[in-house]
């Protein structure tokens, strides 16, 4: 569907404000300047898909002023004066000025020249006879000598700009004697389209919301199906956009950091014009954070050793990046932190232990300073039964540990040589002198309790005590090595654990009430 076809009623369609579509009249030859006698073309060009039926042209001069109307759209004319023509369901077109002079040479030039055009101008001379160079001047400056150049006798200007806007004459040179000067010609280059300006929903979003940026020029009538392309800066450097037909962009979701001067730039498809918008300042509104909350996972605080504990802080309201940290009770450090765009952030313990019991809050800061919430309490419980079974295994432990030690001492104590100093300190058990023998006394506690608590203290002892000359006179065959006879025995005593964590039966009981073993060696 053609641009035009929908251009009844003012709107901004692909970056151009257009309004009701008005004619335009183009030339055939393009001059403005023509010999008396020679004939032009006029064509009315309207914007629909058909050919006028009729067309109303309107013709004046100095002293005429006249108002026809004629079928189709094209008019051949050989009059000086000011031509308009309109076509049904546009407006007027803008006037076109012809001339037709009788001088000997004359300068001729389009009708219409918008920036980015290729100007041409011609110095014709009347008849048949040529000219065998030309020479242009602007505003009296030489700007073009056919005899310094084979670029013909016509003057080329590419990609004209509005600074090619003047007053030209030409000077035709029919032989090395005869110059001819043309008429001064005011030529003014048209703008194809003004600077593009920069428009936005809102100029002072809130940050998460989407902002639309429109880039709005406008094509003069004569120049309506010249294509446009677009693109979109943020602060000279970040491109927001490649190049586009579209004259629009959405931001779907911006933020604060994207606050900054942006502006958008309009070309021609050719690369012929390029034009840039003033900047357009982008303040992005942050939302500070607002009723910080703390959730645990389990709720009820009740944890069991090696599960997993999660703590989740939320936010009512807040917008931006935002940095959440999770604090215990009474400690300088925090236990964790992340920073995301989000109102709820979660803290994972996968392994919880019992040190981790006690009152937890969080805090919320995107940038206007931490915001804290109220505390949870958090209670983790040891796994039932894992006390006992350690109490158990301690005790185990002590027994073998204390049957090592009584082996080890006696086999140490029989090597002929070997001995120990002598050390009292309990009295023998029986009455009577006694005989002087190595004698050790150890009170240890057993390994295998590593980290004991004090109701579950385990430990031992060693008692040697040896027999006198009484207790073996009837033994007086024994070798005097074995003089020193000794019986041995040994304590191993416990703390009875609380009755409320675990029950002993009574044979049990009163086991570990004597707790003795004897080994009489």
């Amino acid at each position: 569907m053609l641009l035009w076809a929908s251009l009844l009623v003012p709107a901004l369609v692909n970056g151009q404000f257009v309004t009701t579509p008005t004619s335009v009249i183009s030339l055939h030859p393009p001059w403005t300047t023509v010999f008396q006698g020679d004939r032009v073309n006029l064509i009315c060009n309207g914007f629909q898909f058909y050919a006028p039926e009729n067309t109303t042209w309107f013709y004046k001069d100095g002293r005429e002023n006249t108002q026809t109307e004629h079928p189709g759209n094209t008019l051949v004319v050989c009059k000086s004066g000011e031509y308009k023509c309109q076509v049904q369901g546009s407006l007027p077109s803008d006037p076109v000025s012809l001339r037709f002079v009788t001088g000997p040479i004359i300068l001729q030039a389009p009708h219409l020249v918008f920036e980015g055009d290729t100007l041409i101008l011609r110095c014709q001379k009347r008849g048949k006879d040529k000219l065998i160079a030309a020479k242009y001047k602007q505003n009296g400056e030489t700007v073009f000598d056919s005899k310094d150049s084979n670029l013909g006798l016509d003057l080329f200007i590419p990609q004209a700009s509005l600074n090619n806007s003047g007053t030209y004459e030409c000077w035709g040179y029919e032989d090395k004697n005869t110059v001819f000067k043309s008429d001064a010609k005011i030529i003014k280059i048209q703008e194809l389209f003004p600077d593009p300006k920069l428009k936005a929903t809102d100029p002072q979003p809130t940050e998460g919301n989407p902002v639309h940026l429109s880039c709005e020029t406008r094509l003069p009538p004569a120049r309506l199906d010249t294509p446009l392309h677009f693109i979109f800066f943020r602060d000279d450097k970040a491109i927001l956009s490649d190049w586009s037909n579209s004259s629009e962009i959405q931001i779907p979701t911006i933020w604060r950091e994207n606050s900054g001067k942006y502006t958008c730039g309009a070309e021609t498809v050719t690369h012929s014009v390029y034009k840039r918008s003033l900047p357009l300042e982008i303040h992005v509104q942050r939302i500070p954070v607002s009723q910080v909350s703390i959730e645990i996972q389990p709720p009820d605080g009740q944890a069991v050793e090696g599960e997993k504990l999660v703590l989740v802080c939320s936010v009512a309201e807040g917008t931006g990046e935002t940095t959440f940290s999770w604090h215990k009770e009474n400690t300088k450090q925090h236990v964790g932190q992340k920073t995301q765009r989000s109102q709820t952030a979660e803290l994972e313990i996968p392994n919880i232990r019992e040190s981790h019991s006690g009152r937890y809050y969080c805090t919320a800061d995107n940038s206007y300073g931490p915001v804290q919430s109220g505390m949870v309490n958090i209670t983790v419980r040891g796994i039932p039964g894992q006390k006992s079974g350690l109490i158990a295994l301690g005790t185990c432990g002590g027994f073998l540990m204390l049957l090592i030690a009584v082996l080890f001492y006696h086999r140490c104590w029989r090597k002929p040589g070997d001995g120990f100093l002598a050390e009292e300190t309990r009295s023998p058990p029986f009455p009577g002198p006694t005989r002087s023998c190595p004698v050790q006394v150890e009170l240890q506690l057993l390994p295998g309790n590593v980290h004991p608590k004090e109701e579950d203290l385990l430990y031992s002892e060693i008692q040697i005590i040896h027999l006198g000359d009484k207790e073996k006179a009837n033994t007086s065959s024994t070798p005097p090595e074995d003089n020193c006879a000794s019986v041995i025995y040994s304590e191993v005593k416990t703390k009875l654990p609380d009755k409320s964590t675990e029950k002993v039966g009574s044979k049990e009981e009163n086991a570990m009430k004597g707790g003795k073993t004897v080994l009489p060696l």
